[in-house]
């Protein structure tokens, strides 16, 4: 008797949307505090975060096995925003635990990673001029999401600090990987708030979060 080998993304395509959600191991542990996010002083440990493993649809228009590092608390209500995207057909450039703490030479050139947790501050706008804000950024706590960073740029005053995003600071021309109000009130299902519904001249596109910030 032969048997067939079939390509993964068939095996995706025909087993549908899947998640799972476990305690981050070793393995990932190590990859995550040897990039640096996470060390000392983090405020949250390892014990509070979750290993989440989505389906996804990827740029080529083919099923993809997606991963991130979360906050226990959401990890299960996460899964069902990402069955909600999956649904939409909505696609993810790049999600994988490689493309966010990976070696810095193995990481995707175009920077469009999806991801969430990262120890650091937040980002200060760019009206700004300023890197950092100096308080710890919702990402440091795994209650942060960003899509697809190219296409869902941080503005501040009419500019992004990513130069590959300048085609998409104009929102009214819908493109694939574009956040649009399906994929907010995907996120809205479970109260997380969207940075691009902020108030006044910064606006970040690619962020979800907890608490709206």
């Amino acid at each position: 008797m032969r048997f067939l080998a079939v390509p993964l993304a068939l095996v995706a395509a025909h087993a549908g949307f899947q998640t799972s959600s476990a305690p981050v191991p070793p393995t990932v542990r190590a990859l995550v505090t040897k990039s640096g996010n996470h060390h000392a002083g983090c405020p949250v440990s390892f014990a509070g975060l979750r290993l989440l493993t989505v389906t996804h649809w990827g740029f080529d228009g083919k099923p993809q096995r997606g991963q991130m590092v979360v906050n226990a608390r959401y990890a299960t209500q996460l899964g069902q925003v990402f069955r909600k995207l999956y649904a939409l057909h909505f696609p993810i450039r790049h999600m994988s635990l490689s493309d966010i703490y990976g070696p810095v030479k193995g990481r995707p050139k175009d920077g469009d990673v999806t991801a969430s947790f990262e120890c650091r501050q937040a980002a200060a706008s760019p009206c700004t001029g300023k890197a950092r804000t100096g308080t710890w950024s919702m990402h440091a706590y795994g209650e942060a999401i960003d899509i697809n960073p190219v296409e869902n740029p941080y503005v501040g005053c009419g500019m992004t600090r990513d130069k590959t995003a300048l085609s998409y600071l104009n929102r009214s021309r819908a493109r694939p990987g574009m956040v649009t109000p399906a994929v907010v009130a995907a996120f809205g299902s479970i109260g997380w708030g969207w940075g691009g519904a902020w108030t006044g001249a910064t606006k970040d596109y690619m962020h979800f979060s907890a608490n709206g910030h």
